[in-house]
């Protein structure tokens, strides 16, 4: 895990839990695993430009608000 990852994925948390959507509503107006979204927000993976974009789409905020 990268320490950009970890932040990625904490931004990513603080962000829907601020909006109260779930874990699993989100993923899915991603079209990802609910799964997928967790390892995200924990920094296990690093989705891609296209996955950052979708994960700002749904949340309703700018990509660069996500970014560390």
């Amino acid at each position: 895990m990268s320490e950009l990852s970890i932040l990625f994925g904490q931004r990513v948390r603080s962000t829907r839990v601020s909006k109260n959507i779930s874990q699993e509503k989100l993923a899915l107006s991603c079209n990802l695993d609910r799964s997928y979204m967790g390892r995200i927000e924990r920094g296990e993976v690093n989705p891609t430009l296209d996955r950052l974009y979708e994960i700002a789409r749904a949340l309703e905020v700018q990509p660069c608000d996500l970014l560390p």
